[in-house]
């Protein structure tokens, strides 16, 4: 991924082998996860809303990786990039919601990492921050992320928030206590019959 807007992002046949294994790997989890949720909130069942599993993975390659424009109609972004590796757009950093891409970056000492203005109320991992860094010296002011979660936890959490509240708070409860997910919708492009992107997605600190 190249990191600033306005640049087009190259996706090669040899990349998207590790995104191939990236969504079978956490198909599983978001497919129990999936059950779960529904069965929560009292709505349709999986099956309701895809077809077939294949389908379902079509779809999450698509809303997660598919390529669009954030800046001067260059194809430069996508919602995996956006919020699991972050961007600089308009000489600030955007996006940018995982840990662990924070902690590479600052073992790298390519962040810096400041201060937090929001530490969830779990007393164990996972956890949620609110965060204000430097990256490669671009300022982040406010930033949230599921600390001390694994990626395929937070790729199921926002998928499934995204499909079911898309553009909406998502109510979940996480240890027993309130977690918000916040997701937005790329309203300026679109794949499929009309399908909209993941313009972004990450826990609510307030």
């Amino acid at each position: 991924f190249i990191a600033a807007t306005s640049h087009p992002d190259q996706v090669q046949a040899e990349q998207n082998r590790p995104v191939f294994a990236v969504i079978n790997l956490i198909n599983f989890v978001l497919k129990m996860s999936w059950y779960s949720f529904y069965d929560t909130w009292g709505l349709s069942a999986f099956e309701g809303v895809y077809k077939s599993e294949a389908e379902f993975i079509e779809d999450l390659k698509n809303m997660w990786f598919g390529l669009y424009s954030r800046l001067n109609g260059a194809m430069d972004s996508s919602g995996f990039e956006h919020i699991f590796a972050g961007e600089i757009k308009g000489g600030k950093v955007s996006g940018f919601h995982n840990w662990i891409q924070f902690y590479l970056l600052e073992k790298r000492g390519a962040l810096n990492y400041y201060s937090h203005s929001f530490d969830g109320p779990w007393s164990d991992y996972p956890d949620v921050l609110g965060l204000q860094f430097h990256w490669d010296g671009y300022y982040k002011q406010v930033g949230s992320a599921v600390i001390g979660s694994s990626p395929e936890f937070d790729f199921a959490l926002y998928s499934l928030c995204y499909i079911a509240r898309p553009g909406k708070y998502c109510y979940l409860s996480l240890g027993g206590k309130q977690l918000i997910i916040q997701t937005y919708t790329w309203e300026n492009s679109f794949y499929g019959d009309g399908k909209k992107y993941i313009g972004s997605a990450y826990p609510v600190s307030m």
